[in-house]
């Protein structure tokens, strides 16, 4: 691009043109991806937009591609009403409609709380940027914020939505679905909805779990449970349960917590004084293990001498446990970037069929078991 060009201003569609030697109306079908374009000529027009440092103008290319390039990353929860929540709890804290700070800004910390977030954050963000798309960050933990997610999606602001839902409940991926929306969820809905969605094998996750510490010689071992009423939690809770049985192990105590370390401590806690000859602890999930092995070392157990313990997850709740914990991995990143392929799949097919892809566990030692 010469001087005189740079001081006419930005380049122009005419500009490529020129230098691809071919028309305007064929730069335009191949910047704004429209197919059926010879390839030989989509590379001399992507050669053409290179040298000239042409940028296209989002804002007309939507007018063209009736797309905003944009993706909505949705983290939603089931919500109460907050008259509901002063009755049930005394507060108001996880459904404030008005989106104030009782509501929305406790939910907002639990999420950046937990590197899971994180994780599938990393793994959309990866996945879009070299495509030349963003995603929108909403929060959707009360009937109020599930609406707006919804007229927003309807009134073409993002051209779908990943939703990772916090709770079994959670009536916002019916509510896309019956709008005919597109979208992917992480993790399969408690209740059946033709919407497609990632998830990983739980169960055969918490088989490895159990697997490791009875091949460690554990005999007397408990677990610490997720939220029973979030299909993730109850899936990694049979599968332990069933792969003991299976060993000659009919019961196995069970605490159940909330996939925070806070209530893996209140867990180990009750576990330890119910049963304080156990000598293997399987968490559901990393945070919770963290705060177990914090417990047991006030208790005077060493780990894995006296207790092993294993997690779920490999975050990096895993690196920060001292020791580093072993636990079953969930490849986060890569099914963020599934969830993301498959959303842009159903954009461009619109009339394709919901799909679901399963990612498999893998077992990580480190020192704690």
């Amino acid at each position: 691009m010469t001087d005189d060009q740079r001081s006419a201003g930005a380049p122009t569609l005419e500009d490529v043109a020129r230098a691809a030697g071919v028309s305007r109306a064929t730069v335009s079908r191949v910047v704004n991806g429209v197919r059926n374009v010879d390839p030989v000529i989509q590379e001399a027009v992507r050669q053409a937009v290179s040298v000239t440092g042409y940028t296209p103008n989002r804002a007309a290319r939507s007018l063209v591609t009736r797309r905003a390039d944009a993706i909505a990353l949705v983290v939603s929860g089931a919500g109460v009403e907050p008259a509901a929540a002063r009755e049930d709890s005394g507060t108001g804290a996880s459904g404030e409609e008005d989106g104030g700070s009782g509501g929305s800004g406790s939910f907002t910390a639990q999420v950046f709380a937990d590197p899971f977030f994180g994780r599938v954050v990393t793994g959309v963000v990866d996945y879009l940027r070299p495509r030349g798309m963003h995603p929108v960050l909403m929060f959707a933990e009360t009937a109020r914020a599930r609406e707006e997610v919804v007229a927003y999606l309807r009134q073409g602001s993002a051209d779908g939505a990943l939703v990772v839902s916090t709770h079994a409940e959670d009536p916002l991926p019916a509510l896309i679905a019956d709008a005919g929306l597109a979208a992917v969820l992480f993790a399969r809905p408690a209740r059946p909805v033709p919407v497609s969605y990632v998830d990983l094998a739980h169960q055969d996750g918490a088989r490895l779990a159990a697997e490791h510490l009875l091949g460690r010689g554990c005999r007397r071992i408990a677990t610490i449970s997720g939220p029973l009423d979030v299909p993730a939690g109850e899936a990694r809770l049979t599968g332990f349960r069933d792969t003991m049985a299976r060993h000659g192990h009919p019961y196995i105590p069970i605490a159940e917590g909330q996939f925070t370390q806070e209530s893996g401590e209140s867990a180990m806690e009750r576990l330890l004084a119910e049963h304080p000859d156990l000598d293997g602890v399987f968490a559901a999930n990393d945070l919770m293990a963290l705060g177990a092995c914090h417990v047991l070392r006030e208790h005077g157990r060493s780990i894995p001498g006296d207790v092993a313990v294993v997690g779920f997850d490999d975050s990096s709740a895993a690196l920060a446990c001292r020791p580093p914990l072993t636990t079953v991995r969930q490849p986060v990143e890569g099914m963020a970037a599934e969830m993301t392929r498959l959303l842009l799949d159903r954009l461009a097919r619109p009339d394709g069929a919901a799909t679901s892809v399963i990612f498999e566990p893998e077992l990580v030692v480190r020192g704690s078991a």
